[in-house]
């Protein structure tokens, strides 16, 4: 089915998310954090909400968007994620948060959807924005533009030591868990439809959960375990990970508060996330 191109510079309506310390905690908890992190799993200390939550209010809209292009949702892949932080996100209140699709690009097999959001706080203060690329499998030939290439802020250095390494296995129930904080994809809990759609072994992670890791593990590594520090994100997704994997996240510190990151899945020496890179205050 054709995607819908009048879409394109088009805002959704305003989408109001609400939320409370447990849904803090619980996003926590689906990417990794650990009883040794308990800035981000107590109430008594805040909790700290990890930037990376950014893409929790935003995904519903987002969707509603996606949905709209009149594209296959079931054939859908998350190949990229920016996220940048302005203000320190809440352990509880209300966001309100709007979506507008920045582009629907023609990369042959294959559509590409860039979809921007900014998400304010109850008194109107930008608190966020993101950046979501997705692609529509077999949703391309159309006859449209290729997608442009931002620059980009951080090149990882070649034949260079990482300047840090953290290595983390996830969970066999860690996609059930993350799906929890509202990516409600069957892709990532129902072996059947995985399976129908190209993933024999099983239900794969989601990229957003990986990605959510690799925020951590910034933050552990370069921060001192203050997330409040991590200002603005980016990630493409290469492959896919299964629950039970083990991550390792590398960094290249390329200037101070500048950051290249790669994460790997150990068991396969696959780069799972490439093309990274972190902004830290």
């Amino acid at each position: 089915m054709a995607l819908d191109l009048a879409l394109v510079g088009k805002e959704g309506a305003p989408s109001v998310f609400e939320y409370a310390w447990k849904d803090v905690v619980l996003y926590a908890l689906g990417v990794g954090a650990k009883s040794d992190e308990l800035d981000l799993l107590y109430e008594g200390r805040g909790p700290q909400v990890l930037p990376s939550f950014a893409v929790v209010p935003k995904f519903a809209p987002m969707l509603d968007l996606l949905a709209g292009t009149g594209g296959d949702l079931a054939m859908i892949i998350h190949n990229a994620e920016r996220i940048t932080v302005h203000e320190p996100i809440a352990p509880a209140g209300k966001l309100v948060t709007t979506a507008k699709v920045r582009g629907i690009y023609d990369m042959r097999r294959f559509a590409h959807v860039l979809v921007d959001t900014r998400t304010n706080d109850a008194r109107g203060t930008l608190v966020m924005e993101t950046t979501s690329t997705m692609i529509f499998r077999d949703a391309g030939g159309f006859g449209g533009e290729p997608a442009p290439k931002d620059p980009v802020p951080v090149e990882r250095p070649k034949d260079t030591p990482p300047t840090f390494s953290i290595e983390e296995t996830t969970s066999p129930e860690q996609a059930l868990l993350y799906r929890l904080s509202g990516d409600h994809n069957p892709l990532h809990a129902d072996p059947e439809f995985a399976r129908r759609v190209g993933f024999e072994r099983g239900p794969i992670l989601h990229g957003l959960c990986t990605f959510g890791f690799m925020v951590r593990h910034v933050a552990r590594a370069l921060c001192g375990g203050d997330v409040s520090r991590v200002r603005s994100v980016e990630a493409q997704f290469r492959r896919p990970v299964w629950p039970g994997d083990t991550l390792v996240t590398e960094g290249w510190v390329v200037r101070p508060g500048a950051v290249a990151l790669r994460v790997r899945v150990k068991e396969r020496d696959d780069a799972v996330i490439t093309g990274a890179w972190a902004l830290l205050r």
